[in-house]
């Protein structure tokens, strides 16, 4: 019987997600074309309505987007790392300094088929302010562009895997809580990580991607990159090779400027991996008027721009998740 039922086992797998297929035959600009401004667009008008109430931390609007979150992951088919249908690492109320709630990140994960161990994360935080004074600050570019960006990323990479392509590395899809008030999220989870460190290979950390800068009016096909060559000459070249190879935005270094006094590379989710010297790459479209204010709204998203540079974050981490060798770091954090 237990032979049978192997059997019986193996077949339902093999019809479900078919043999794994050489990645070298696979076409990553086939999956990034599934990242579309009208799949974005439908998940941005909902993650950042009023229903959502701002998303503040620990508050019930940030409960229904961690709900919301864990609902797309599971109609994909993209299982959580932590096991029992549970999306949710959570963090207690002691870890907040001040009167914030517990809170959690969310987490996906698929499973590399050759190097399993090894872990490129990709990031985006899920909060924002909430609500102050009767108005709801919606956050749809702060960041709602990142975290619709990472769902997108999932579907792509989950779609190749059903063709058979699974990635050499496992890649986890981390939705981080608490950005707003001190990095809480990311700090938590590189303190309590799900996977050792020492295995996670790269932070690709997405924050503000869905807008045109000020200073940038009228370009509509740039993006900043900060941190990209700060642990890692390697990844900051693969970086620009896939964009070069792929996609061709225009890479602003502006905030990488080890002197920028707006200090940006220190203010993000990215910033916890780099202390822990993994390498990062932080892609940011730079603040605009409706930074931190009720107007930013996801009818102001510019979402052919918000696509195209989720396309490059999603081709960018192929290429780390596949290549033969790990990304070395060659430079002390800071």
């Amino acid at each position: 019987m237990k032979k049978t039922f192997l059997l019986l086992g193996l077949v339902i797998l093999s019809s479900c997600g078919g043999a794994q297929k050489s990645l070298e035959n696979a076409d990553p600009t086939k999956y990034s074309e599934t990242i579309t401004p009208n799949d974005l667009k439908e998940h941005l008008f909902i993650y950042a309505s009023d229903e959502f109430e701002g998303r503040n931390t620990g508050e019930p609007g940030q409960k229904k987007a961690i709900d919301y979150l864990k609902s797309n992951y599971v109609k994909l088919g993209i299982p959580s790392p932590l096991g029992d249908g549970d999306y949710f690492q959570e963090i207690p109320e002691s870890y907040f300094r001040g009167n914030i709630k517990s809170s959690e990140n969310v987490v996906a994960f698929i499973k590399g088929n050759e190097k399993p161990e090894e872990i490129v994360v990709l990031s985006a935080h899920l909060d924002h302010v909430g609500k102050k004074d009767g108005q709801i600050y919606n956050g749809a570019d702060d960041d709602g562009s990142g975290t619709v960006a990472l769902l997108e990323m999932a579907q792509a990479f989950q779609k190749a895997v059903k063709d058979g392509y699974t990635p050499k590395r496992s890649i986890l899809f981390l939705h981080v809580t608490g950005e707003e008030i001190g990095l809480y999220g990311s700090k938590f989870y590189t303190e309590n990580p799900i996977f050792p460190l020492k295995n996670t290979v790269a932070d690709l950390n997405v924050d503000m991607i869905g807008r045109i800068g000020e200073g940038k009016e009228g370009n509509d096909n740039y993006v900043y990159l900060i941190g990209s060559d700060k642990l890692s000459t390697e990844l900051h070249e693969l970086s620009e090779m896939v964009n070069s190879k792929y996609v061709n935005l225009e890479l602003d270094y502006t905030y990488n400027d080890e002197n920028d006094p707006n200090r940006f590379y220190y203010r993000s989710d990215h910033y916890n991996f780099a202390k822990n010297n993994i390498p990062i790459i932080f892609y940011f479209n730079g603040v605009h008027e409706d930074y931190h204010q009720p107007t930013d709204t996801p009818d102001k998203i510019n979402y052919d721009l918000l696509a195209k540079r989720t396309k490059l974050i999603f081709l960018t981490a192929w290429e780390v998740a596949n290549r033969d060798k790990r990304i070395t770091v060659d430079k002390a954090s800071k």
